[in-house]
């Protein structure tokens, strides 16, 4: 397939229900890197639901039990399961609903699946009924102490907790987090490592750059004209501010994979080549994600990457392909 269709157009018009499953811990960034899937597709075809929803207990309940949110006892994966392999067959379903201000389970509400739909949550891709349902895996994995800087941030602004709360929540957390989320990250087809930035820590607590490293194992398959390409001589001489891009086979989780690392800030320019080949190659126009930026960070070029790894998956099916992983 090239850009004489409209991309778009065919996931739309089409009946597959392409599930993608992002998995990581709570506050580990996974809304952010499917950020450009969504703004490329759409409200009306992309659509996300957060684990979160599928709890058993409530916040109250859950303290009475000494479990934590990361324990399979406090999830309905059997619900979850079934939800979703109706969501692919295009079922409307009635949906859970937790709210994260009041840690209660609300009435279910109703939730109709669109094209694209995103599983985001602790378990994304736990068990084997959800990793057989999902056409693409992604683990969010930061640094420790990334993962604490942030945490902190979210939930002392937004939900209400005081710092010693959220310290503590965390050390309670971690056996649980090693113990049921950690180990999807050796399923998952695309991984993404986090950590503060070469240049200094400062720069992503003020500014949000980080260094970002998206892992993935060798593609057996691509779609024949397919690519996505960088202007190298565009990313040296119109960056004025310290970047780097790097990559090196790692071994990980007993895998080979291929590791992109991307730190620093580059020009915008250098990612509005990367949108237009986007466009070139599914005709989907316009893609502007970034638009207005004079500079762009590492989390935003991982972000355009990891979107057309996923097209070219969901290309693939398209041209004929299987659904299962490649």
């Amino acid at each position: 397939m090239t850009g004489q269709s409209n991309f778009k157009n065919v996931i739309a018009t089409s009946p597959v229900i392409f599930a993608i499953g992002v998995a990581g811990d709570s506050g580990s960034g996974k809304t952010t890197f499917t950020r450009a899937i969504r703004e490329i597709f759409g409200e009306d075809l992309t659509s996300t639901i957060s684990m979160d929803d599928y709890h058993i207990y409530d916040r109250t309940q859950r303290r009475e039990r000494n479990i934590t949110p990361l324990s399979p006892e406090a999830n309905n994966f059997a619900l979850l399961a079934e939800h979703l392999a109706d969501l692919k067959q295009g079922k409307i379903i009635e949906k859970p609903v937790y709210n994260h201000t009041t840690g209660t389970i609300e009435p279910p509400v109703p939730f109709t699946p669109t094209k694209i739909l995103i599983l985001e949550g602790l378990h994304a891709f736990a068990t084997p009924a959800l990793r057989e349902l999902l056409d693409f895996t992604i683990f969010v994995d930061p640094a420790d102490e990334v993962k604490a800087s942030w945490k902190l941030t979210r939930d002392m602004r937004r939900r209400g907790y005081v710092k010693e709360e959220v310290l503590e929540e965390m050390e309670v957390r971690l056996p649980d987090y090693r113990a049921y989320v950690a180990p999807q990250r050796r399923l998952a087809d695309a991984i993404i490592s986090i950590e503060f930035s070469r240049y200094g820590q400062e720069k992503g607590e003020e500014d949000n750059i980080y260094s970002v490293t998206l892992l993935q194992g060798k593609q057996d398959r691509t779609i024949d004209n397919i690519s996505l390409t960088f202007d190298l001589f565009s990313m040296c001489s119109l960056s004025d501010r310290n970047f780097l891009l790097e990559f090196h086979e790692q071994l990980l989780d007993g895998r080979r994979m291929g590791a992109i690392t991307f730190d620093g800030e580059l020009q915008s320019g250098v990612i509005r080549r990367l949108e237009r080949t986007v466009e070139e190659q599914t005709g989907v126009h316009p893609i502007s994600i970034f638009a207005g930026r004079s500079y762009v960070s590492a989390s935003d070029v991982i972000q355009l990457i990891l979107a057309w790894r996923i097209i070219n998956k969901r290309i693939y099916i398209s041209a004929g392909g299987e659904t299962g992983d490649e």
